[in-house]
């Protein structure tokens, strides 16, 4: 099975994320993305690929720990961009502002808690963002470049109560999540 580990996002920065989206469509409509739906948004701490259904409970264990050791934390999502830039964009993203020491610091305690049960940590640098859709082509980017460039807009901020281990279910439609483990951060209860 296809796992992840991500912090949900409230329903009113899903929606506000949402909006954003069908506007850069409405601007740029000619643009070959597929946009992910605002009840998918997510932010994603680290992607593990696939997983046997016995490491499952290993792995929820592990990130139950530093769950337990990381405190609520506060998060603002703002502005738009593309990964990994205008010239040859592949991910549109909303971007965390505020917050961004602390899920750096989950960040990092994911990835060492995952790695002694063999997922490989990740090279690139970890840059807290929202996907909101990966181009497919180039075919159409030249609007949907120029109203990201254009965009600052604030989409909401909230505090993080929770980590979860999702399993991605994926569909000719679009992935399905399917939430495996709910992990409170330290003194939250889920």
């Amino acid at each position: 099975m296809r796992c992840f580990v991500a912090i949900d996002l409230p329903a009113d920065v899903r929606g506000a994320l949402g909006a954003a989206g069908d506007d850069l469509r409405v601007v740029a409509p000619r643009a070959d993305v597929r946009w992910v739906g605002a009840a998918a948004l997510h932010l994603t701490l680290k992607f593990l690929g696939e997983v046997p259904e016995e490491r499952v409970a290993a792995i929820r264990d592990s990130l139950a720990a530093i769950a337990a050791a990381t405190r609520q934390m506060t998060l603002t999502c703002a502005g738009l961009g593309v990964f990994p830039g205008p010239s040859r964009p592949r991910v549109v993203w909303a971007g965390i502002t505020d917050g961004l020491p602390e899920l750096g610091s989950l960040a990092a305690a994911v990835e060492r808690a995952v790695e002694p049960l063999g997922f490989a940590p990740e090279r690139r640098p970890f840059r807290g963002h929202v996907t909101l859709g990966r181009v497919r082509s180039p075919r159409g980017c030249g609007p949907l470049a120029r109203a990201i460039d254009a965009r600052g807009t604030r989409y909401g901020t909230w505090k993080v109560a929770h980590v979860v281990l999702y399993r991605s279910h994926l569909r000719r439609t679009g992935s399905v999540y399917e939430p495996l483990a709910t992990l409170p951060l330290g003194g939250c209860v889920v």
